[in-house]
Formats: C-alpha cells, structure tokens, sequence
C-alpha cells in the first residue's frame, strides 16, 4: 500500500536516476528462481548516495511514525535492509535490529541480532518485496521471540498477487515508499520508456513466471 503519491514518484526517479532499478524490456535479466524479467532492482546501490539514502530514510521514518506510530525497535530484515533499517532506526533514536535468513550455525546461534525485548512493538524495515516469503519468515522469527509486529515498511515492491496474497493470509499489514504501478507512471512521464516498452512490462507482471 502507498501511503503518498508523489513520494512513490519521486522514490521511483531517483532509482531510476542511479540504476537501482533497471528496465530492459528488450535484453531482459534472468533472476536466480530462473524467470526472465524486464527490470532488476537493487536497492543496495541506495547506501552509496548520501542524498538519496536520506531523503528515503528520512521519508520511511515519517511514514513509520505515520502509519504504525512510534514503536519499541525497528528490525531490518537481512542483508538488503540493514543498511537503511539502522538509518530508519537512528533517525527515530530507537534500537535496531536484524533478522538472518537462518540462524547462525555457531556461538549463539542467533537468528536475530541485537538486543529486543520480549513484548516490543516492532516495524519491520525491508529494501525489497518481491514473493514477500523472506520477508514473513522474518516476522515470523520476530514474533517466535516475543515481539508484537505492528506491520512492515519496505522502499519497493513489484506488486505481485502471489506477495499481496500472502501477506493478507499472514495478516501482516505492508506499506511501500514506491511500487511497480507508480514506477511505470514516472518512467513513462519522463519518457524513460516508450509506449511499447511501457505494455510490455505491464504485461510481464499479470504472469512473471511464464513471460518471456
């Protein structure tokens, strides 16, 4: 769900503006499930452009406050979502915390990293929704050790009906800076894509495992 337009705009142009998003209908990239796809996200490459990074911390710490109000601790959800998880965090002055894909395999054995106490209301940080299953698993972890997680902020989501579907069974409420649908509209406005190209990645999302 997007909270406010004009920052799903603006949130997409500056992907775009520093290729943490690429559209390549015509030379399309083959992601590791193996389906071929017209664009690549990365939002990775965020932490290395200071205005950027602040201008989408700072507007995932607005919009936390907004939606959820200020919780205990904010998680980031590992790796993608450390980097500006801790940023979020930071800019709330809260504690912060990440969540492994799995639990270490010595020492403490932990799957989540840092201090939380039992009981702490929890919103969840991530760079990237895509089938979102990564991204409950570490809900689910959070709540195995006790959290209340009032819900999940991410910067990007494609907007699949599989992730939308599994988020409303899980009844883990999901907001998003920017989105597939508002990232089409600013590239089209901007004449980064054509016509042409604009159907074919609207195409390539009703069924993304069969196209290409």
């Amino acid at each position: 769900m997007i909270l406010d337009k004009e920052t799903a705009k603006k949130t997409a142009e500056l992907l775009l503006q520093i290729n943490a998003i690429k559209l390549q209908p015509q030379d399309p990239f083959t992601w590791a499930s193996g389906w071929k796809s017209p664009i690549y996200c990365d939002n990775r490459i965020t932490l290395s452009y200071p205005a950027i990074r602040n201008y989408l911390h700072q507007e995932m710490a607005k919009q936390v406050e907004e939606i959820y109000g200020k919780p205990d601790a904010i998680a980031g959800v590992a790796t993608g979502a450390i980097g500006i998880g801790m940023l979020v965090a930071d800019y709330l002055n809260l504690p912060f915390v990440y969540i492994r894909p799995e639990a270490k395999k010595h020492g403490r054995q932990n799957k989540i990293e840092g201090h939380l106490e039992s009981g702490s209301s929890v919103v969840v940080i991530e760079d990237l929704i895509s089938t979102g299953m990564s991204s409950l698993k570490a809900v689910d972890a959070l709540k195995e050790a006790g959290a209340n997680v009032k819900g999940m902020l991410a910067i990007f989501t494609y907007g699949f009906e599989k992730s939308v579907a599994a988020f409303k069974e899980a009844n883990v409420t999901l907001h998003t800076l920017s989105d597939y649908s508002h990232l089409l509209e600013q590239a089209a406005d901007t004449k980064y894509i054509t016509e042409e190209e604009q159907t074919t990645l609207e195409n390539w999302r009703k069924d993304p495992a069969n196209w290409g």
